[in-house]
């Protein structure tokens, strides 16, 4: 461009206008400080303890997923002592993580003497020119919010079930033809299955990203927690917290979220997690391995009965035990166990609840009675193989015994502490040959006395009757209990064992021979069991088993035994893969699952005798659960003041039976006498048509009686002709 004489170029660039690219392009340096914490309650420490310090609080914050660098954490130092003033500044990437870290690290332990504050920078200028003058804040209006065990206070006493077929689940109720109704269904509620926690307060489903918790009567999301391609989960006995597994170890990519609710980088890699279910925390990972050709044992953690514990095995190696909720090393040492395969920790009873409720009533604690745990030993070298119960958190031996020629172990606690089968699978001195000791350890008894019960043939199922003294065995001699060919059923025997108090031991009762059962399932109640044949192609019976059948009535009646075992029904689910009972041990649900097999999916209930309520043949049917019942509240006088009463309550409840049935009768005959009424009109109307077409008139008097007209036919032969037919 040409420059106008008489014009400069320093006069040309003060007549162009440049603001707007200065706008554009101007570098705006952050000068606030919302991306700076204050960290008050740390150790007052010299300048040769400093890089030792801010590791050990950099690492603390990591594992709350905070990340800070120790480069970007200031000390203030006291000259004139040459000491640290006992708090810091961090400096951050961006306020979020600065807000993040005031959050999830405010208040948490670093030692036994100092606890963690934080505050924004920003906040003491804040807090200094804060108004003095007190305002009352304006208290919201409480919203009471649904309960989550609402459904035990059902009028009819119902109980619950989930139903998981296709993409649907359903929650329904189950009781009187009349009384069953669906709760609640949804779509897509579950990409895997579903679960309840053990006192059934919440409904587990699993999804992709992790495991949602649902509860109350609408049925809303109480709590998720964050673990992708999740498998399996574990609650803890008391629904406090929760165990998920999942066979892809963690990762978390750069820019995820970061919280008490997530994973960390120091999580990586790790497969298992513990979560608390109130507060959604993840509490600690660990890395469960597992091979392919092996399956893994589940659960991989185990929950002591009060919850106080959670121990993992090492196999060959020790049980380490882990307190709650801190999800530290108890005594900050395992249990180092030469050889070690398994343990399993004792539950506790209703005496030792009980106990413990007045304890924790009245204040004083007293002498609180231990845990306990069993674990077993396999023959190494010389030294035998091993069973041994110890208490805990003391560690103090209670009982061993030594076990020769073993070849596996199985660990049996009876659900009220009282007795500890161990299912002891025994080999000859040539190895041909496998036959079964059970060791009963009689735990309530001073010195744990162990009563050995002999079986020659293989134990294929052990169980305890809930709540009881008895148990029952399923065994085998057939050659093909090893391994079954396709289309073979094993040929069973069913033995039922009960503790004669007089002699301290257990005797035979009865055993039921040449049986396909291979599965027990006591009544929760106890008394009633079922046998059922699950798994097989070919069998699929169930049979109905009384052990506390009226000897006398059932002598009278020539149907009984000296044993008091009674018979009371066979029945059959072709293709059964699953047996529950319900909580009240009054009804049981038998279904075949799609996926075991894709014949006849779906559930039927029976009542305790073995009589079908109702059953239902669905197509991808895959998953019947009853929900479970927590434990009453009603202390043991109430309960014998209802037993007592129970006359009253059996009126009460037979009246409103009657005035159901009633109901339905007077429903029923309405139908009936609709039907007939409806049949009497149509047949008059057929009738009346019948009489106007005979009569050819329509305008006749109706009701007269039609005249009978009668058609005679005659033959008269006209001609015969005879022909004559030569060959």
């Amino acid at each position: 461009m040409a420059i106008p004489n008489g014009t400069t170029s320093d006069a040309i660039d003060d007549t162009i206008d440049y603001s707007d690219l200065e706008a554009k392009f101007k570098v705006v340096a952050d000068e606030s400080f919302d991306n700076i914490v204050v960290l008050d309650g740390v150790p007052i420490i010299d300048n040769s303890r400093r890089e030792k310090l801010l590791t050990k609080i950099s690492k603390e914050f990591a594992k709350r997923g905070s990340t800070i660098s120790v480069k970007n954490i200031i000390v203030p130092w006291d000259d004139a002592t040459g000491e640290s003033k006992g708090y810091l500044f961090m400096e951050f990437k961006t306020p979020q993580d600065a807000e993040y870290a005031t959050n999830a690290m405010n208040d948490i332990p670093f030692d036994s003497k100092h606890t963690f504050r934080l505050n924004r920078f920003l906040d003491v200028e804040k807090y200094a020119e804060m108004d003095p003058t007190y305002v009352e804040p304006e208290i919201e209006a409480y919203k009471p919010g649904e309960h989550l065990r609402a459904w035990l206070a059902d009028p009819q006493g119902r109980d619950q079930y989930v139903t998981y077929r296709g993409d649907e689940v359903t929650v329904g109720w189950h009781g009187k033809p009349s009384q069953c109704e669906v709760a609640h269904t949804r779509i897509n509620w579950t990409n895997l299955y579903v679960s309840w926690s053990p006192q059934g307060t919440y409904l587990a489903t699993l999804h992709r990203q992790g495991v949602c918790l649902w509860a109350g009567t609408s049925w809303e999301m109480r709590q998720r927690f964050a673990h992708p391609l999740v498998k399996l989960i574990d609650f803890s006995p008391n629904d406090n917290y929760l165990i998920t597994w999942s066979h892809d170890p963690v990762v978390v990519p750069e820019g995820s979220q970061q919280g008490p609710n997530y994973f960390s980088l120091d999580d990586q890699g790790n497969n298992v997690a513990i979560w608390d279910i109130k507060t959604g925390h993840l509490l600690r990972t660990f890395l469960i391995e597992s091979d392919d050709k092996k399956q893994l044992q589940w659960p991989a953690l185990k929950w002591s009965a009060d919850e106080k514990y959670v121990a993992r095995v090492t196999p060959g190696q020790q049980i380490s035990v882990y307190e709650l909720p801190s999800m530290g090393l108890q005594a900050k040492k395992s249990l180092k166990i030469e050889g070690v395969v398994d343990f399993e920790w004792c539950p506790h009873g209703d005496k030792d609840k009980d106990e413990a409720e007045k304890a924790a009533k009245s204040g004083k604690p007293g002498k609180v009675k231990e845990n306990m745990l069993a674990y077993w030993t396999p023959e190494v070298v010389n030294q035998p193989a091993r069973v041994t119960v110890i208490s805990f958190p003391s560690r103090s031996v209670l009982r061993q015994k030594n076990l020769f020629h073993v070849s596996d172990c199985k660990l049996h606690w009876q659900n009220q502490g009282d007795f500890l089968c161990v299912k002891v699978d025994r080999h000859t001195k040539t190895k041909k040959s496998i036959f079964c000791n059970l060791e009963i350890f009689q735990v309530r008894d001073k010195d744990f006395p162990v009563e050995v019960v002999e079986h020659k043939d293989t134990v294929l199922d052990f169980s305890w009757e809930p709540k009881g003294e008895r148990f029952a065995i399923v065994s085998s001699n057939d050659p093909n209990v090893g391994n079954p060919g396709p289309g073979i059923t094993v040929k069973t025997d069913i033995s039922f064992y009960q503790l004669e108090r007089s002699k301290g031991d257990f005797k035979l009762l009865r055993t039921l021979t040449s049986r396909t059962s291979n599965t027990i399932r006591w009544s929760p109640r106890g008394r009633h069991v079922v046998l059922a044949t699950v798994g097989s192609s070919t069998k699929s019976e169930l049979e109905f088993w009384d052990l506390d059948f009226n000897t006398e009535e059932g002598k009278k009646e020539g149907t009984g035994d000296s044993s008091g075992i009674q018979h009371l029904g066979t029945a059959d689910h072709y293709g059964v893969t699953d047996v529950e009972w319900d909580p009240s041990g009054r009804y049981l649900a038998t279904s075949a699952s799609a996926w075991r097999h894709t014949l006849e999916n779906g559930y039927a209930i029976w009542d305790f005798k073995g009589q079908e309520l109702q059953k239902h043949i669905l197509d991808r049917f895959k998953q019947f659960l009853w929900r479970p019942r927590p434990r009453t509240l009603l202390t043991k006088d109430q309960q014998r003041q209802i037993r007592r009463t129970l006359r009253e309550y059996s009126r009460v409840f037979n009246e409103e039976d009657a005035a159901e049935e009633t109901n339905i009768s007077a429903e029923l005959i309405a139908h009936r006498k609709r039907l007939v009424d409806e049949w009497n009109t149509w047949r008059v109307q057929c009738e009346e048509e019948i009489v106007d077409r005979r009569k050819g008139k329509k305008g006749e008097r109706r009701g007269e009686e039609a005249k009978e007209e009668i058609e005679v036919w005659i033959d008269e032969v006209i001609e015969q002709i005879e022909e004559e037919i030569s060959e």
